[in-house]
């Protein structure tokens, strides 16, 4: 390598003879002549030797043209090979890819405005929910497929109603719908049935009021919303360490003001911030309607003379002037709205534990005036004269002579 080196020196910086190369180098001038022409530095290759396996490669070959996946060891004693089997897997790997059907991987790239990735993450930390109770409500999380924005709240249940306000109140934040969300089989979503996908009411009713789709993945396939997954894990690694909450709206306070700086974090799978696409995304998407939709709890039902309705496990109380009436009772993530007609006759904060009584102290006031007033102005029961009977009409039914009694007395 060096005299090559300084052989080019000499000739093209000091314009040097071949033969005075030669005879300064003490080498041939063929040597120089070979140097001068040469392209690229001179390499040691070691003259190739056959292997052992050049003999049955051809059989090798019309078994891999028949059979792409036939393995090795099959081979091997198709072919009567009984010599080493490694030398054999290696010529098998090395020919195979030449047999074996192309399968060529698309990558996948997310359109602006084209979907939004949605999962339930189960943070491994107790929040208390009041009343002594404490638990692990679900978080709904929402990533954006092309600016990669994540978004996500904590809910109170992962039923339909909860599910499906949480969204609302998600997508109003971002201010836009993508056209289309990516599901699990979340059972207030949907199922696969008989091999093809099967949205709930409350799903397809959701996605007609947005004009929306919903694309439900197949079962056991957590790579087609693998954005999704990786945000679950981000959370759990990234915003749990090291906090503690005192209630599910502390969880979602901490959890807004981290998602600020999340999203201004360098990604590495787009080379930029989700806040520097999330323009372009926004402008993509599919305005929100005009009207919110219906979402959360909506029941009528007929206040019963305790003048308390149940919702979701829990019992809440109505003023007792619309007792016997019917009442409509909506709920979203936070409040709980009772009306009789157009009259808002109860509200109250939603309750995250179970199996509670919520009384509002006015309510229980006026149930207990209107009962001292019933009391009052309801008169005694009336004195019921009750007739005597002669004791006489009993010696007649039993068939004695009054007479004779009487004269025995």
């Amino acid at each position: 390598m060096e005299d090559w080196a300084e052989i080019r020196r000499l000739h093209r910086a000091e314009a040097m003879p071949i033969k005075a190369i030669a005879r300064r180098l003490g080498i041939s001038k063929n040597t120089v002549r070979r140097a001068l022409s040469a392209a690229e530095p001179p390499v040691y290759r070691r003259p190739a030797h056959g292997s052992i396996v050049d003999a049955v490669d051809p059989q090798i070959r019309a078994l891999l043209k028949e059979f792409p996946e036939m393995p090795a060891t099959v081979i091997a004693e198709r072919i009567g090979w009984e010599r080493s089997l490694t030398v054999l897997k290696d010529r098998v790997r090395a020919l195979r890819p030449v047999f074996r059907p192309v399968d060529p991987a698309s990558r996948t790239v997310y359109q602006p405005g084209e979907l939004a990735q949605c999962d339930l993450w189960f943070p491994p930390v107790d929040v208390p929910l009041g009343a002594g109770q404490v638990g692990r409500p679900p978080v709904l999380v929402l990533v954006s497929g092309y600016s990669r924005w994540l978004t996500a709240r904590m809910l109170p249940s992962r039923q339909a109603q909860d599910l499906f306000a949480g969204h609302w109140e998600l997508l109003s934040g971002l201010g836009a719908a993508p056209r289309s969300l990516v599901w699990d089989n979340e059972s207030a979503v949907g199922q696969w049935r008989g091999g093809r996908p099967q949205l709930t009411a409350a799903a397809n009713a959701f996605r007609g009021m947005l004009g929306i789709g919903i694309i439900q993945c197949r079962p056991a396939d957590p790579e087609a919303k693998g954005l999704v997954e990786r945000a679950n894990g981000y959370l759990e690694t990234s915003f749990l360490p090291g906090r503690s909450f005192t209630c599910p709206a502390d969880f979602n306070t901490q959890l807004t003001q981290w998602l600020v700086r999340a999203n201004q974090r360098r990604h590495r799978a787009i080379e930029c911030r989700p806040v520097d696409r999330l323009e372009t995304d926004r402008a993509a998407m599919l305005p929100l309607p005009p009207v919110a939709p219906q979402v959360g709890w909506s029941t009528w039902v007929r206040l019963p003379r305790d003048h308390y309705v149940r919702l979701a496990g829990n019992d809440y109380s109505v003023h007792p002037s619309v007792i016997g009436r019917k009442v409509h009772v909506t709920a979203g993530l936070e409040h709980i709205q009772i009306r009789c007609g157009d009259v808002l006759v109860a509200q109250h904060e939603r309750c995250w534990a179970t199996h509670q009584t919520v009384t509002d102290p006015e309510h229980a006031r006026a149930a207990a005036a209107l009962r001292s007033e019933r009391l009052r102005i309801t008169p005694p029961p009336a004195a019921t004269e009750v007739q005597q009977r002669p004791l006489t009409d009993y010696d007649r039914l039993f068939g004695l002579d009054v007479d004779q009694a009487e004269g025995v007395a």
